[in-house]
């Protein structure tokens, strides 16, 4: 299955490009276009990344329906604890140059999540937007939001890989059928230090990346691998025709060491 089917029905891409880093300009268009050729049709991106416009030209001159992108943005930490969040929502739309986005996430749980959920509400019921959705919010966060809000998340993105696979926070989000999106999937670039991976992928004629992203999806999580290299983006892409075995998933399961290459959700200044 190449979807996720969401608690609200929605079917959301399991593999999407995320453009963390990339530059508000041909890097980022030119990278969102060779993974739509290559079948990926869901892009991450967030205002905080600052390339949104590049995001929404990509997908605007990709010569494929809108409807068959999905688009995840996010509103950033500032407009969270401000009460902007319908502010900032409507400039992502501006800068997106597009009617609605398929997907908007709460980038970190700072104060005033429970305020600005309510309004992300507001804006699903004006079709801003398609689904809601948090990120990087830990299991107390999730039920605080439950609890003050009347709209379920659809998903919560968080730091996922072999290093770190955030039992509390998944527990949380199955209770209520929240899906996983995986930041970070390749351990910004870690993943080469660990021999296990190109040893399991020799055996499947897969790459080390290949592996990773594969076991992400064997364990019900979405992914969205960033990379602005037409061959890299190919190769992320290619994980739908093999599927690893119950003893290799156990062997990278067991690498987990609660080891995170981002920032901590629970200790964060910014």
């Amino acid at each position: 299955m190449r979807t996720y089917k969401l608690n609200n029905g929605l079917e959301m891409p399991r593999l999407g490009l995320g453009v963390w880093q990339s530059e508000n300009g041909k890097e980022t268009i030119d990278a969102i276009h060779w993974a739509l050729e290559a079948g990926y049709r869901h892009v991450d991106t967030a205002k905080a990344y600052r390339n949104e416009e590049a995001v929404g030209e990509a997908i605007r001159t990709a010569g494929l329906p809108r409807e068959e992108v999905w688009l995840t943005t996010k509103v950033w930490n500032d407009d969270i604890r401000a009460g902007r969040t319908t502010e900032a929502l409507d400039n992502s739309l501006k800068r997106l140059k597009l009617d609605y986005v398929d997907q908007v996430l709460l980038h970190w749980p700072v104060e005033g999540r429970v305020a600005a959920w309510q309004e992300l509400e507001k804006a699903l019921e004006a079709g801003k937007v398609r689904s809601i959705g948090v990120s990087n919010f830990m299991d107390d966060h999730i039920e605080e939001i439950i609890e003050a809000g009347s709209v379920l998340p659809v998903v919560n993105q968080i730091e996922y890989h072999p290093y770190l696979t955030q039992a509390d926070a998944i527990s949380a989000c199955d209770a209520h059928d929240i899906a996983i999106t995986a930041w970070s999937p390749l351990m910004q670039g870690h993943f080469l230090k660990e021999p296990l991976f190109a040893e399991i992928g020799e055996r499947y004629g897969k790459t080390a990346a290949q592996v990773v992203l594969r076991w992400c999806l064997q364990n019900d999580v979405i992914v969205i691998p960033k990379s602005v290299h037409r061959k890299r983006i190919i190769e992320n892409g290619d994980l739908f025709d093999f599927e690893l075995s119950e003893e290799d998933m156990v062997a990278i399961d067991e690498l987990e060491r609660g080891k995170r290459f981002g920032p901590d959700p629970r200790n964060f200044d910014f």
